[in-house]
């Protein structure tokens, strides 16, 4: 089983400039957490884009719709920010033969306490035994697309409802 992570940037790739006390994509950790994963299954990772999910645009939601689309993989795991992650899966949906999960982080990967390994960890077992359609593997759940928010007080992932 072969799976291809798609990176988009996002608090899960952020890097901390502490004289400048501010935040800024860098590249994809995904590759780092894998490798100490020890993971033994085929993948891949292409970086389409490194952007803070705020600056997601609909042509950027496109972008990746098409790229899987025109694709030959069946499961895809998209890293991305977090504050408009349910809009990208939602575009996503339209893409019913792949399986597709969308996860990030709450808090940087490069820092000591993160969510990042965990969540990746959820995406990838999600992708090997969900059927076909779009999923988030956020805050130690599975949601279904048009099924989740970000509740931003308490910083984590709901049921819609």
């Amino acid at each position: 089983m072969r799976i291809r992570f798609i990176t988009t940037g996002g608090t899960i790739d952020k890097i901390y400039f502490d004289a400048l006390s501010e935040f800024e994509v860098g590249e994809s950790v995904v590759q780092h957490i894998l490798t100490d994963g020890l993971v033994d299954f085929e993948y891949d990772v292409v970086s389409l884009f490194q952007k803070d999910s705020l600056e997601i645009t609909a042509d950027d939601r496109e972008k990746i719709r098409q790229f899987i689309a025109d694709d030959d993989a069946t499961r895809y795991i998209i890293t991305h920010g977090t504050d408009t992650m349910p809009e990208t899966a939602e575009v996503l949906k339209a893409l019913t033969d792949r399986t597709i999960v969308l996860t990030g982080a709450l808090t940087p990967a490069r820092f000591r306490t993160t969510d990042a390994v965990f969540n990746v960890g959820m995406a990838v077992a999600t992708v090997q035994i969900a059927k076909p359609g779009v999923y988030i593997a956020m805050s130690g759940q599975v949601f279904e697309a048009g099924a989740v928010r970000k509740n931003r007080a308490e910083n984590r992932f709901e049921a819609k409802g």
